[in-house]
């Protein structure tokens, strides 16, 4: 079966450090946000601090 096809987003492969794997999968899950839109205000963070401005 094919992968969905996404309209706004685009699909890539990381790692993170296994001893923020549990962290971050207890704060999606209490937090109720997709781990997706956790990972975009991370990134969108990462890159104001270095200055960089983003499109929101």
């Amino acid at each position: 079966m094919a992968e969905p096809q996404l309209k706004n987003r685009k699909r890539f492969t990381s790692s993170l450090d296994k001893k923020l794997i549990p962290l971050f999968d207890e704060l999606a899950k209490s937090s109720r946000i997709p781990k997706s839109r956790l990972l975009d205000e991370a990134i969108e963070d990462l890159l104001k601090k270095h200055g960089i401005r983003t499109l929101r």
